[in-house]
């Protein structure tokens, strides 16, 4: 699917520059890989940190969890900050955070400061994963945006995957003592790298403007609304809804009362404050927009479970049949790479047919868990190799990358992009939450049966899994009934995207290749 150089050629209003798309894209992709795989690759790293530095459970558990509370509690800030000061200027911040995170967690003796340098990490990553969502929305418009999300599609499936593969060869080649430290360190320069790209290649319109408006001293420069107190009240109750289902003790659990009350809260308090005529950090009016909402439910309900699959095959393979790390990370590469190419052959066709496809790609995911749990099952029973687990999980590669190839472009192509950081945050949060509710489920499920055989326990989780995704798969079907097969007009084949024709109309008329962007 390769994308034509010469229409990818932006102009800003307050630059003589020629900006190019494509480039912007490139930067945004490396460190949405590299954040990526800073979440799976440490669970391949765990039983080596753990001897180099004589970690406790009780650490270990906050060095899974550490990174990903932090990231949950911070997107929908982080994208309603870059929506109105900046994303460009926040990616960068993000990334410095997050790449001086990986240094510390490469260097550091201790295992308390590991644990604060994987909560720097989160910390940055969360900052600036809204903005990679925010800018695509921003500087891509129809087809091309859907492109470019089937692209940001291709490195979720690739770097989900990757980051254990890399992590146990880095290990196996430095050696137990070094390669743990060597897969933190490795982000440090590729996320100067990024910094250095951002700082050429970025446009920074928004940033431009204002410092334009500061200088004319138009009202617009002078009034900056956050809604402080809508930021405190959310990464609370994302705090207290995360929390209990990460460290997983019986009194952590009545966090999530005051969770839902904080919740509530800050529902009440951002309509009153749009009452008020404030501009509130979440305009509630983001969920009427259907598509964003449909698949914000989808996403996450497959969060629920999918998220769960490699984590519980990687106890299985190498606890259950004594595999190595290495061996734990290959086992998912087919499922990486058919999900990758599936993920951009269908990206092209998530304005016409997502829903369709995404359809297609859930009840791929529910076969694929189904045959991976009876896969296990004969192998323990029969004595042959685990490596013939790779073939169901290559269906739910598939599946996965149906997926991710629309799902990103289906909830978004309503979204002004003006708000695109913010609704980016949003699903993301909401992903985040339910990720870490379905792995604690699973895990729970597999460990309280291990006792009973590895067979059952994996049986067990995979059939929770099974039914999580199966009302994605439900929920999918309902979108596709109530909004159609896609986002483009039913009776026109080259018919504009809703977001398009609400928006962009202004574009069209600009000269030649060169879209100017207002």
């Amino acid at each position: 699917m390769p994308f034509n150089t010469e229409n990818h050629l932006i102009r800003i209003e307050d630059s003589p520059r020629v900006f190019n798309r494509m480039k912007i894209l490139f930067t945004l992709m490396i460190l949405l890989a590299m954040e990526l795989m800073a979440v799976s690759s440490i669970n391949v790293a765990l039983p080596t940190i753990e001897t180099a530095i004589g970690a406790s459970n009780t650490s270990m558990q906050w060095m899974l969890s550490g990174y990903a509370l932090l990231f949950g509690m911070v997107l929908v800030a982080a994208g309603r900050i870059g929506d109105v000061l900046g994303r460009g200027t926040l990616w960068i911040i993000g990334v410095a955070i997050f790449s001086l995170g990986s240094l510390a967690c490469g260097v550091v003796d201790n295992p308390h400061l590991l644990n604060l340098a994987r909560i720097a990490q989160g910390f940055g990553a969360g900052v600036y994963n809204p903005q990679t969502i925010g800018m695509i929305q921003q500087y891509f418009k129809g087809q091309a945006r859907a492109k470019a999300f089937s692209v940001f599609g291709l490195v979720i499936s690739a770097s989900v995957t990757a980051g254990p593969l890399l992590t146990g060869i880095i290990i196996r080649m430095v050696g137990p003592e070094n390669g743990w430290r060597a897969s933190f360190i490795w982000n440090f320069p590729l996320g100067l790298l990024g910094i250095v790209l951002a700082l050429r290649w970025f446009p920074f319109e928004s940033e431009r403007r204002r410092a334009r408006e500061r200088r004319e001293g138009t009202a617009r420069a002078r009034h900056l609304d956050l809604d402080p107190l809508a930021i405190t009240l959310l990464m609370a109750a994302v705090l207290c809804v995360m929390l209990p289902f990460m460290i997983k003790t019986g009194p952590s659990f009545a966090l999530l009362a005051p969770g839902a009350a904080l919740m509530w809260l800050w529902v009440r308090w951002e309509r009153s404050y749009k009452t008020r005529g404030r501009q509130p950090m979440v305009d509630l009016a983001l969920f009427r927009h259907r598509s964003f909402t449909h698949a914000t439910a989808i996403s996450g309900m497959q969060f629920l479970g999918g998220t769960s699959v490699f984590v519980l095959v990687a106890l299985f393979i190498q606890n259950g049949m004594g595999a190595s790390a290495l061996a734990a990370g290959m086992i998912g590469l087919p499922n990486a790479l058919v999900s990758a190419v599936t993920s951009i052959a269908t990206g092209r066709m998530a304005l016409a047919k997502g829903r369709t496809i995404v359809i297609v790609g859930l009840s791929c995911m529910v076969a694929g868990v189904v045959l991976t749990a009876a896969t296990a099952a004969f192998t323990i029973e029969h004595g042959y190799s685990f490596w013939w687990l790779m073939a169901p999980l290559t269906l739910i590669g598939f599946g996965n990358g149906c997926m991710t190839g629309c799902i990103q472009t289906l909830s978004m192509i309503e979204i002004p992009p003006a708000e695109g950081g913010v609704a980016g945050g949003v699903k993301s949060t909401a992903e985040r939450i339910t990720t870490a509710i379905g792995n604690a489920v699973t895990t729970a499920i597999f460990y309280s049966l291990v006792s009973s055989g590895w067979t059952r326990a994996l049986t067990s989780a995979y059939a929770a899994i099974t039914v999580f995704i199966a009302i994605s798969l439900a929920l999918a079907v309902f979108d596709r009934v109530s909004l159609g097969r896609g986002a483009l007009k039913e009776s026109g084949v080259g018919a504009e995207p809703l977001d398009e024709r609400r928006h962009g109309r202004g574009e069209r008329a600009s000269r030649s290749h060169v879209h100017r962007l207002r």
